[in-house]
């Protein structure tokens, strides 16, 4: 009977750490942090290295409850260098408190109410002949295709961002890092 305990003990063991080692290896990592599938966009943004500006703005804007919400959103999230492309001065404007309304609504061009995983959008885009037109929470179009394997977001201004890191699952939905950022049609 003790050593069926201590099988049962060492199974479960066994059991939670390849659980914790799941959330570590389904997940690629982001900015030189782990991203759990167990921690939620806030949290998960909050550790990578490569999101500070994303994560900056996303305080100035008031949408940090949002993110933590139950969802599930699909989240294209620039990278600092892609908010470094921009135009000089246009993230610090962005972050006045005079330009909120603008800077959410830039932001919520990058978050779609529903979980995507990129196989989720290689088969809507082939559904539709290529491109699947998507409308964001912010109210903007996205334009989604597939090509060489990798997914393309085209904006409202015209712009294409490339998804350079794909299905980072969260608790609450999926981060896709992309290369630029999002604008709507201005």
């Amino acid at each position: 009977m003790k050593n069926v305990l201590r099988a049962v003990a060492l199974g479960a063991m066994l059991s939670v750490s390849a659980l914790a080692g799941s959330a570590y290896a389904e997940n690629p990592m982001v900015g030189g942090a782990p991203m759990l599938d167990t921690m939620n966009i806030i949290q998960n943004a909050m550790n990578s290295a490569d999101h500070t500006t994303l994560v900056a703005a996303v305080k100035a804007g008031g949408l940090v409850e949002t993110l933590e919400g139950p969802g599930p959103f699909t989240v294209f999230a620039p990278t600092n260098d892609a908010f470094a492309a921009l135009p000089a001065g246009t993230v610090d404007n962005l972050l006045k408190p005079e330009n909120k309304d603008m800077l959410v609504k830039i932001l919520t061009c990058h978050v779609i109410a529903a979980k995507a995983l990129s196989t989720d959008v290689s088969a809507m885009a082939m559904a539709d002949g290529g491109t699947h037109e998507v409308t964001t929470v912010g109210g903007c179009k996205l334009w989604l295709s597939v090509k060489d394997g990798k997914v393309w977001i085209k904006d409202e201004s015209g712009s294409t961002a490339q998804v350079t890191i794909a299905d980072v699952i969260q608790s609450n939905g999926v981060i896709h890092v992309i290369d630029k950022v999002l604008l709507p049609k201005m």
